[in-house]
């Protein structure tokens, strides 16, 4: 519903374009899953997208209440945190989008940098909630997919065509946690970690240029 790209800010117009894409991404609210882990107990697929299903639609109702309500912006913006805390595998996600450059970090760099994602994650979700009133989601099929489920969703912006998300839910923590967002057949973690991989090719594959890309943006105070 209110998905926002991780990315960091850059210095050139073509870069900062790279770290602002896929505002569609910015509809989908990295938040909302819940699946029962896969076992071979007879029914445990059919179990798990039920109750993946089911999760999605409750929280969806709680994510539309947020936006759609009348408490104040700040107000909004500490319930809408406390859903991605809740809900977001964030450090499952931050390691896949750094991809083969988190092997190659220091522990401190990763530490840092997870820290970072978090914070730019929060920032960019909760500092755009004003755009998404009158938001709505309509709940569609939950299908199991590769180990997770998938729960398909369409969300609607008043003065915009409805746009298809999938969330991509696992129990792989221990408990039910989103690890992406699919809008439109986009994948927010692949075209993120995509971005960060250029992003670092063009700033000699170091993990601190990000780190310090992404601490500039996390500074920065929502609108």
């Amino acid at each position: 519903m209110i998905l926002n790209s991780f990315a960091p800010s850059r210095s050139t117009a073509g870069q900062r374009a790279m770290f602002t894409r896929r505002k569609l991404l910015s509809c989908s609210l990295a938040v909302a899953t819940c699946a029962i882990a896969f076992s071979r107990i007879p029914g445990a697929a059919a179990q798990s997208t039920d109750a993946a299903s089911s999760f999605v639609a409750q929280t969806a109702k709680e994510l539309t209440d947020i936006v759609n309500g009348g408490a104040p912006a700040a107000q909004k913006r500490a319930a809408l945190q406390g859903i991605i805390d809740r809900d977001v595998d964030v450090a499952d996600v931050a390691r896949f989008c750094l991809g083969r450059f988190w092997r190659t970090a220091t522990p401190a760099q990763q530490k840092e940098y997870v820290d970072l994602f978090h914070r730019v994650l929060v920032l960019n979700i909760t500092g755009k909630v004003g755009e998404y009133q009158g938001v709505t989601i309509a709940m569609g099929r939950s299908v199991p997919r590769e180990g997770d489920v998938a729960v398909s969703t369409m969300v609607t912006r008043p003065g915009n065509q409805p746009t298809r998300v999938d969330w991509l839910v696992s129990m792989a923590s221990g408990s039910p946690k989103i690890i992406d967002v699919v809008a439109e057949g986009t994948s927010l973690r692949l075209t993120q970690r995509s971005d960060y991989a250029s992003y670092l090719s063009h700033n000699n594959n170091d993990v601190n240029a990000l780190i310090a890309a992404m601490r500039q943006q996390a500074s920065q105070n929502p609108s």
